[in-house]
């Protein structure tokens, strides 16, 4: 009887003692915790909790570390749009005061009879010039920010999509004329069924084919519409400049300009347009380019069955 209660006794005091340890080992990991956390709220969104597996505050401690990376990511997005939303507004600052500027002088020399006869309507050609090309930047930038807005929504449902892109390019053929390149339309003849947002789906084609115009200085372009597998087959390709390896891999990115290949005019905003554009509709789209000899833009849609 004596051992039994000696027993007990000496199991009391070891729970006692464990317990006394474990409590002093919760209270240092928690003081830890805490001491993470606020170094996390100053601003080290790379600080984590170490805790063994076995240990029992484990599973807290593993959760508050996916709840720091979750917001460290979310904190990197926000100073990345911030980031962005910085250099678009010196952009825009440049981009538009400068040709509102020039086209306000070259307007007010022509209303004050600065220069008269041909040099007057040389004036006022350059300023409709500069008038078109300040509505093209402020229609990308209308567009770049409607659809980076939470409103911003596609109305997409089947359309025959070989017909609405001979309509589309028919626009075109003017103005590849007028600036002196040769194209090359192959559509399919029989119809080509996707989903899409016809708006948008023009918005691709147009800010592409702009892009050349603008940037490539080709004299050939070829625009391709085809059926492969089970999706439709857009190609767009070009004799131009092309664009080195180093600046291909961020062709998409938004107010990224090339080096070389592309002039100072655009805002660098087009082709992440087209590229958001593309995978809203559930499409895709690869470009290829070897400098000199020109690049090729792919795209794909599903079709519908």
């Amino acid at each position: 009887m004596k051992i039994i209660v000696f027993l007990s006794v000496v199991i009391a005091i070891v729970a006692v003692l464990t317990s006394i340890l474990l409590i002093r080992r919760v209270k240092k990991q928690i003081a830890e915790m805490t001491d993470a956390l606020v170094d996390v709220k100053n601003g080290n969104g790379n600080r984590r909790i170490l805790s063994a597996t076995n240990e029992l505050i484990a599973p807290l401690a593993y959760e508050i570390n996916e709840i720091v990376v979750s917001y460290e990511s979310r904190l990197s997005i926000v100073r990345q749009a911030e980031e962005t939303n910085r250099q678009l507004m010196t952009s825009l600052s440049h981009d538009v005061r400068t040709p509102l500027t020039t086209l306000i002088g070259y307007l007010d020399a022509a209303h004050k009879g600065l220069v008269t006869g041909k040099d007057r309507d040389d004036y006022i050609e350059i300023a409709r010039r500069k008038a078109h090309d300040l509505k093209e930047y402020i229609d990308v930038l209308f567009d770049w920010f409607k659809l980076n807005s939470n409103e911003f929504a596609l109305e997409i449902h089947p359309i025959e999509a070989a017909e609405l892109t001979r309509n589309i390019l028919i626009d075109w053929i003017p103005i590849f004329e007028d600036k002196q390149v040769d194209y090359d339309i192959d559509i399919l003849e029989q119809p080509v069924r996707v989903r899409l947002d016809t708006d948008s789906y023009m918005r691709i084609i147009n800010n592409l084919i702009q892009n050349v115009i603008a940037h490539s200085h080709a004299d050939k372009i070829k625009i391709a519409l085809s059926k492969q597998g089970n999706n439709m087959r857009l190609l767009l390709a070009d004799n131009g400049v092309g664009i080195e390896k180093e600046d291909l891999k961020h062709i998409f990115e938004r107010l990224y300009k090339c080096d070389k290949g592309r002039s100072e005019k655009g805002s660098g905003l087009g082709l992440s347009i087209v590229h958001q554009l593309v995978e809203k509709m559930g499409g895709s789209i690869t470009v290829e380019s070897l400098p000199g000899k020109g690049t090729e833009f792919m795209l794909f849609f599903p079709l519908e069955i």
